[in-house]
């Protein structure tokens, strides 16, 4: 009897702890949950993906369920809300009197790589819990571009990776990996490595690299980690990239005749018949190698200032598929030779000039030529250097579009030989009694500028007075003096120089002097009337003696 009221005193206290907790927590509710859906596998996958959470239990708390994602998944927990989803109790069930709610759409948030808890709470509070469910997350990464040609700048963002991730290898997959060949290198190469940072819920960004060299076609963009180091047990996602054909070249611009190596990428592999053409002319042939890669190397052809077009096609690949690149022609001109005499003949020269259009050529400040462009911008031009100073010139060649070159030319400096006077002769005497007109001769002396001759006479040696002062061009070798500058009986003195067209002086040759009659006018007059006198007193002393004679 002892013995059965102890147990009636136990049984007691569990009814009272029963009720109690009856009391103090609602029952939890009875019924199945269950998830679907996500890219890889019934509750695994990729941020982003849309899967279906959907249920039934005995027992209704309100109308709604809420849905609450953990984007955690360490020690630390933050819940995201996800969805309010309305259930209904369906009679018609095979399984009657349970309620049922389904939510076909429920999008996976951004979130680490790993497992995450997806709460069924009764209520907009996540402590109000009434079945949890998994989606493990794999990683995976976008691109911003999804093709192009070599060379095309991509840039990665990554999500879904672990939360410790500190540096990325970004593989550019020249051939198809399949399933079983993501770490054989001879399928790949590495097109980046670079350090990154992931934000609290998986995601980074910042990688870009460039397309290496490849062929035309699909290709594939992997990531590794130094944590998710494995893209087929991690089930890291990837990206397409298709390689459309492209061509680059260098120079970009420069003159006629140039060589220009162009640069063609993402053709077929090992493709024939390649052909590069400027303004659509044909300017050179090549062949790809496996990767579709070649170059082609061409001079610029004669053609007019400004952009031109530079393209490639093949036997498989269409120059529609291309785009143009443009080459731009500046303009260039040559002269020659750079130095001279006057009469010198120089000739001007230039390509890429604008088309038909009149080039003037100018001699210091002086138009000395005109000429007009072709229609591929070239001319030429030849002119004779005109008379100017000894020293350095301008020659200036330009057209209205712009195009202006300028060019020194050196005149030559060398002065001509001084002429040998001959006419009349030093210290010789001209006339009998003044008022001579002499011819001077001196003689010629020759210049590859050409030359002239100044000439001078003055009845002093050092030209003080000149008579002919000498700022006259000669081009004879001879002075006739003109009867209005008759001399007089006197001394004279006379010099010539030579002056080239290029102005360069001989300077002065010696001094030669003459005389200009024996006596002057007034002796002469003298002369004679004594003679007459004489003359005079002899004919009177005759005939005075006659007379005496005959007296």
């Amino acid at each position: 009897m002892k013995l059965l009221s102890r147990l009636a005193i136990v049984f007691a206290i569990c009814l009272a702890g029963i009720f109690a907790l009856s009391i103090a927590s609602p029952v939890q509710a009875q019924g199945s949950f269950s998830l679907s859906g996500g890219e890889v596998s019934r509750g695994k996958g990729y941020m982003g993906d849309e899967v279906r959470i959907y249920g039934s239990w005995e027992t209704a708390y309100g109308s709604y369920i809420y849905i609450f994602y953990e984007l955690f998944n360490e020690d630390q927990e933050d819940w995201s809300y996800g969805k309010k989803v309305r259930y209904e109790y369906y009679e018609e069930y095979e399984t009657e009197g349970f309620y049922y709610f389904d939510c076909d759409d429920f999008e996976i948030p951004e979130s680490c790589m790993g497992t995450h808890e997806i709460l069924i709470c009764s209520d907009d509070d996540p402590d109000d819990v009434v079945d949890t469910v998994e989606f493990t997350v794999y990683p995976f990464i976008e691109v911003n571009v999804t093709e192009g040609p070599v060379g095309t700048s991509v840039g990665l963002t990554g999500y879904g990776w672990h939360e410790n991730e500190s540096r990325v290898e970004v593989r550019f997959y020249t051939k198809d990996p399949g399933t079983i060949y993501y770490d054989d290198s001879n399928y790949y190469v590495v097109a980046a490595n670079q350090n990154i940072t992931v934000d609290d819920y998986g995601t980074w960004t910042g990688v870009t690299f460039q397309v290496p060299m490849s062929s035309k076609g699909d290709h594939w963009i992997y990531v590794v980690g130094d944590k998710a180091d494995s893209i087929k047990l991690d089930k890291i996602k990837g990206a397409e990239f298709e390689v459309t054909p492209g061509i680059s070249m260098s120079p970009t611009s420069g003159y006629v005749g140039d060589n220009v190596t162009v640069t063609g990428s993402g053709f077929t592999a090992n493709e024939v018949g390649i052909k590069v053409s400027y303004d659509g002319i044909q300017v050179g042939s090549t062949t790809a190698d496996a990767n579709g890669a070649w170059t082609a190397t061409f001079q610029v052809p004669e053609s007019a200032k400004g952009v031109h077009q530079i393209d490639a096609y093949g036997n498989y690949t269409s120059a529609t598929t291309i785009t143009d690149k443009n080459y731009t022609v500046k303009s260039s001109a040559s002269m020659e030779p750079t130095e001279g005499h006057v009469g010198t003949t120089l000739s001007a020269a230039g390509t890429g000039f604008a088309a038909e259009q009149v080039v003037s050529i100018k001699y210091d400040t002086t138009e000395i030529a005109t000429t007009t462009s072709s229609s591929k911008g070239s001319f030429s031009a030849s002119f004779p250097v005109p008379k100017s100073m000894h020293g350095n010139h301008t020659v200036a060649v330009s057209d209205a579009s712009g195009s202006s070159f300028s060019f020194d030319f050196v005149m030559e400096s060398t002065p001509p030989p001084k002429p040998a006077l001959m006419l009349p002769e030093n210290n010789s005497r001209l006339g009998f009694i003044g008022a001579v007109t002499p011819t001077f001769e001196w003689s010629a002396v020759t210049d590859p500028s050409g030359v002239v001759y100044y000439f001078q006479l003055a009845t002093d040696a050092g030209f003080f007075g000149p008579i002919i002062p000498g700022d006259k061009e000669l081009t004879a070798t001879n002075y006739i003096l003109p009867e209005a500058l008759a001399l007089p009986y006197g001394d004279y003195y006379w010099r010539v120089k030579a002056v080239d067209g290029a102005q360069n002086d001989s300077g002065w040759t010696v001094t030669y002097s003459f005389k200009s009659g024996f006596l002057p006018m007034w002796g002469f007059i003298a002369i004679v009337a004594g003679v007459v006198v004489l003359i005079g007193v002899l004919v009177y002393l005759l005939v005075v003696r006659r007379r005496s004679f005959y007296d």
